[in-house]
């Protein structure tokens, strides 16, 4: 679903494009002493020079993802931390230009901006995903005719094959990118009012339901306890610890608490659950409403 910035929003983009455009480039001495200020000094002067001399880059780079639908503003933004993130980590003892290697820091930070708001479903989190998302239009108008409503068997297997995925995870990403995310609130048609969540279903319980709930599993709780209370003090130890706890205890366990055997144990557990069953049925034929669950 496309973004649109507005009005004011698109001339602040352009004065920084266009402010961006006319820093001067710096030589590869400039650069070195600039990079080394940085590190060795933390002098922010020297910083700023840096980073404003490659603003051009983040630019650049932000255009090569317009087609995505996401603001160019968002995407300038989100180059800027990549730049800010190469620069804290420059090197430049290893003889590599900042340009190139802040391109890397900059297309990764644009990267996952897009990954995170392209669509509310998340779109890919291993490195093939993402590969696959970036490339699959490049890879269609390269091997098919990118007109074509959707592409071949033989042009699914050609792409796997390229970026070493599965042939059903091409089919998967070709279908997601196909059909963007539409707005609930949008009308079903253009004379109609209304709207797609008109027709949602509304799968939770009603008041009335919740309340009869709650009645209910209060009444249970009341006939529980009266139920285990009538048992003697060591069925209740059994009951409680083998079936009112998260990790029910052992035979052999509550065998050498109480001072029996495990085969005695079993005996006293099933003979508490018929009394308590015995006890609980009594309580429905007694006329409530509420009614014993398996």
């Amino acid at each position: 679903m496309p973004h649109i910035d507005d009005p004011q929003t698109q001339r602040a983009n352009m004065n920084y494009i266009k402010a961006s455009m006319r820093q001067p480039l710096l030589t590869r001495d400039r650069e070195f002493e600039l990079a080394h200020r940085w590190r060795d000094h933390g002098d922010e002067d020297a910083l700023h020079d840096l980073v404003k001399a490659y603003a051009r880059l983040v630019v650049s780079t932000a255009a090569r993802f317009r087609n995505y639908g996401l603001p160019m503003g968002d995407l300038v933004q989100e180059g800027n931390v990549g730049l800010m993130q190469a620069a804290a980590r420059f090197e430049p003892d290893r003889d590599v230009r900042f340009s190139t290697y802040a391109a890397w820091w900059i297309r990764s930070a644009m990267q996952d901006y897009i990954l995170r708001n392209w669509s509310i479903v998340r779109t890919g989190t291993t490195a093939a995903q993402k590969a696959l998302f970036f490339n699959l239009r490049r890879l269609r108008a390269k091997i098919e005719d990118a007109s074509a409503s959707s592409l071949t068997d033989e042009g699914r297997r050609k792409i796997a094959e390229e970026l070493n995925v599965e042939v059903r995870d091409v089919e998967g990403m070709e279908m997601r990118m196909a059909g963007g995310d539409q707005s609930l609130n949008a009308p079903i048609a253009e004379s109609s009012e209304d709207s797609w969540q008109d027709f949602l279903s509304d799968t939770r319980p009603n008041p009335e339901d919740v309340v009869i709930g709650l009645r209910d599993s209060r009444t249970r709780s009341v006939w529980l306890a009266e139920a285990i209370g009538a048992l003697s003090p060591r069925e209740q130890t059994i009951i409680r610890q083998r079936r009112l706890t998260e990790e029910g205890a052992t035979l052999e366990e509550l065998g050498r608490q109480l001072g029996v055997s495990k085969e005695r144990v079993r005996q006293l557990e099933h003979r508490a659950l018929m009394k308590m069953r015995s006890s609980l049925t009594r309580y429905v034929q007694s006329g409530d409403e509420v009614f014993l669950e398996d």
